[in-house]
């Protein structure tokens, strides 16, 4: 039986290495996020929400963690959420611009998502190729880091900076990978675009909206997580892409 992706980041040592990588960079992009609701989409045994202070979190899978849900059709209100995390969740999904378009629909104006995702052009890429993608990680989307800025802006998500991390070649053994841990520093600072994941922020911009301070300052009271109705899913404008479908 193959294993998903978040059983391979649990039991195995290139798993483990990645996934301590991936938790410093979440711990260091949500400490600054505000506001009354954040939600991770995936992964959902991983912490990946804890330096971050918004009271009300939720972790959402299809089959666990605190919320059951169908990533393509979320059940929260249009604009209702502040902090969206997409762990890897755009690799490993079928229908990866549908539910790019969700997480687009429920943040609210001026909230943060935060996506992770393979890297093709790295080591990790050329590895996926060499092997064939059968199995996890290797049978995620690898969905290159300007295809990825592109369908944002598309949505109204603008891009606001990216992270790198995981430059060591993908052995699963612990002593080879500790053999390229200066890889890591001079990675990060000669070449960050040969990483094996990266990491980008966008926040949600609406035309003719300007906040002159945080909502929450001013009249937003915290509440439990509005659900949706069928009033309030307004999709957004479909994604036109070339990119290949993984069924």
């Amino acid at each position: 039986m193959k294993m998903t992706f978040s059983e391979w980041l649990a039991g195995s040592e290139l798993g483990q290495y990645l996934l301590a990588r991936e938790q410093a960079y979440y711990d260091q992009v949500v400490a600054d996020a505000f506001g009354f609701h954040a939600v991770q989409l995936g992964l959902v045994d991983q912490p990946l929400l804890r330096a971050n202070r918004i009271a009300c979190q939720v972790r959402v899978d299809a089959g666990a963690g605190d919320l059951r849900a169908d990533f393509a059709q979320l059940p929260f209100a249009t604009r209702s959420i502040d902090l969206i995390l997409l762990p890897h969740t755009l690799d490993f999904t079928g229908h990866p611009h549908q539910v790019l378009r969700e997480a687009a629909r429920v943040l609210v104006p001026e909230g943060r998502l935060i996506v992770t995702g393979f890297n093709p052009f790295s080591f990790w890429g050329a590895r996926r190729l060499l092997q064939g993608s059968t199995r996890a990680p290797w049978s995620g989307r690898f969905l290159r880091l300007g295809r990825m800025k592109d369908w944002l802006k598309l949505l109204g998500l603008e891009p606001m900076g990216a992270g790198y991390m995981a430059y060591a070649p993908p052995f699963n053994r612990g002593d080879w990978l500790a053999r390229f841990g200066r890889l890591e520093t001079a990675g990060e600072r000669w070449w960050p675009l040969a990483a094996g994941v990266y990491g980008i922020e966008a926040v949600k911009r609406e035309r003719g909206m300007r906040l002159i301070t945080p909502a929450w300052m001013t009249h937003k009271k915290a509440a439990g997580l509005a659900v949706a109705g069928q009033a309030d899913r307004h999709p957004a404008p479909p994604l036109k892409t070339d990119e290949p479908t993984h069924e």
